[in-house]
Parts: structure tokens; C-alpha cells; sequence
């Protein structure tokens, strides 16, 4: 994936991203801290390949296998 890359220390809302932890078909995950709730999370932002119909579909059925870990 190409694209523009958000820098640590940003912040967005409540979320302060970091850095990056990955990078895929989908898009791009970065690590951020919700200083709202004082945790760490992670945010994806979505490739504009995932603008397609099937996007919000596979989006959804990711962030459900996700919300399912115990961990």
C-alpha cells in the first residue's frame, strides 16, 4: 500500500498515534494511545482500495474476529 503515512504524536480526538504496527491490503494500523481512557489501542485506516463494495463488509468481519480475542 502507497499512500501518506500519519506521524507519531499526532493526534486525533481522545487518540495520540505513536507509530506503526503494520501495514496490509486493508491499510495501515497504527498504534496510539486513547488518552480519554488511558489505554493503549489500535486504529486502522482503510486503504482506498477498500472503498469497493466489499470493503465495509471484510472491515466488519475483521473487527468482529478481532473484538473476539481474549488477550
Amino acid at each position: 500500500m502507497s499512500g501518506h503515512r500519519i506521524g507519531p504524536g499526532t493526534i486525533l480526538g481522545f487518540y495520540r498515534l505513536d507509530g506503526v504496527l503494520g501495514e496490509g491490503g486493508m491499510g495501515v494500523v497504527y498504534r496510539a494511545f486513547d488518552t480519554r481512557l488511558n489505554r493503549p489501542v489500535a486504529i486502522k485506516f482503510l486503504s482506498n482500495e477498500m472503498a469497493d463494495e466489499s470493503g465495509p463488509r471484510r472491515f466488519q468481519q475483521e473487527a468482529q474476529t478481532a473484538s473476539s480475542l481474549n488477550h
